[in-house]
């Protein structure tokens, strides 16, 4: 770990001293998302909706302070199960406003604005704040993103890691974990950077790919990953060229016109969540070697299909882990 943290900072010219940050100094002020916070004290009652946050929360060691979690797309991370298994579980997707209050909160802090933002499906902000409960959005979801438009929102700038690490340090300063914030940021930067260079040292021309993350119905037109969303700096950081043009997060696109951009890797989303049948990654592979169009395509044919979890398709601690797994499918294409 002291290696990896030494090369994260001669390589990227991170200061040594940000793994000994300084404790918070409350009252701590953070302008988050278009609202302004104070914490006069570490919350002690925190509710985090969305795994992303939740799994960033139990990597600063702040599990002790959680009285909740809601939406979960894949198991909890085997690291996290010890902080995990004390934490209520208030719904496998949406909770109500009602179950988040009941647990009379320090801090609601959510992965993504359609449940709590404008038109939260949990609730909005200011309902939340005229209880004098703050709301934490991590910044992934709502910094260069309009989230009233399209489905799932729709990138008004390419997604950038900065954003998550932005919001894993704000909320390390939020509950005085710096030092932890500090170290997991640097190993996740040193990580990203390594993948990054083996990748481009592949050297590969025009490569291609597409993320299947699931479809309302397997006859439907999937939900694929846009041009500047999560996947797409996946593949573009990568050297990959993304088959899907749309700047929407998860556009439905229709698998004649995925077939005909002939994509040189398939990357498709494994995850727990059974809310539609193509959650369920064994019911993907079956459509894509069932369906005339889809067997026809070079990746299906040549198994150049890659799995990885959901959650790693999303603006998370699994996201460096994306970016290594889609390498190694990138070492295994033919030049």
């Amino acid at each position: 770990m002291r290696r990896c943290l030494a090369l994260a900072a001669i390589g990227l010219g991170l200061s040594l001293s940000a793994a000994t940050a300084q404790p918070t100094r409350y009252p701590l002020l953070i302008e988050n998302c278009g609202q302004s916070l104070r914490f006069d004290a570490a919350p002690d009652r925190a509710v985090t909706i969305g795994q992303s946050v939740t799994e960033v929360l139990y990597a600063l060691g702040a599990g002790d302070r959680m009285a909740g979690t809601a939406l979960w797309f894949n198991e909890v991370l085997p690291e996290f199960r010890e902080q995990n298994a004390r934490v209520p579980r208030l719904d496998n997707n949406a909770p109500s406003f009602e179950s988040v209050i009941g647990k009379r909160p320090g801090l609601v802090a959510t992965q993504f604005e359609w449940m709590v933002g404008p038109q939260g499906v949990v609730g909005t902000r200011p309902q939340f704040h005229e209880l004098g409960v703050p709301t934490y959005v991590m910044p992934p979801d709502c910094e260069g993103k309009n989230n009233l438009v399209g489905a799932d929102g729709t990138r008004t700038a390419a997604f950038s890691t900065e954003s998550l690490y932005k919001g894993i340090t704000e909320l390390a300063a939020v509950f005085d974990r710096q030092d932890r914030g500090a170290a997991l940021v640097a190993d996740l930067r040193a990580r990203e950077a390594a993948a990054v260079a083996r990748a481009r040292a592949l050297n590969l021309s025009d490569a291609s790919a597409a993320f299947w993350f699931s479809s309302a119905d397997l006859d439907l037109d999937p939900y694929m990953a846009g041009q500047k969303g999560i996947p797409g700096y996946m593949m573009r950081t990568l050297g990959l060229r993304n088959v899907v043009q749309s700047d929407e997060e998860w556009p439905t696109v229709g698998w004649e016109s995925i077939a005909r951009a002939n994509p040189s890797v398939l990357v498709i989303a494994r995850m727990d969540r059974r809310r539609f049948p193509a959650d369920d990654v064994e019911r993907k592979l079956a459509f894509l070697r069932a369906d005339p169009v889809t067997r026809e395509m070079e990746a299906v044919k040549h198994g150049r299909i890659v799995i990885i979890d959901a959650h790693a398709m999303q603006a998370t601690l699994r996201l460096v882990g994306g970016l290594e797994a889609l390498t190694d499918a990138m070492a295994r294409l033919d030049r």
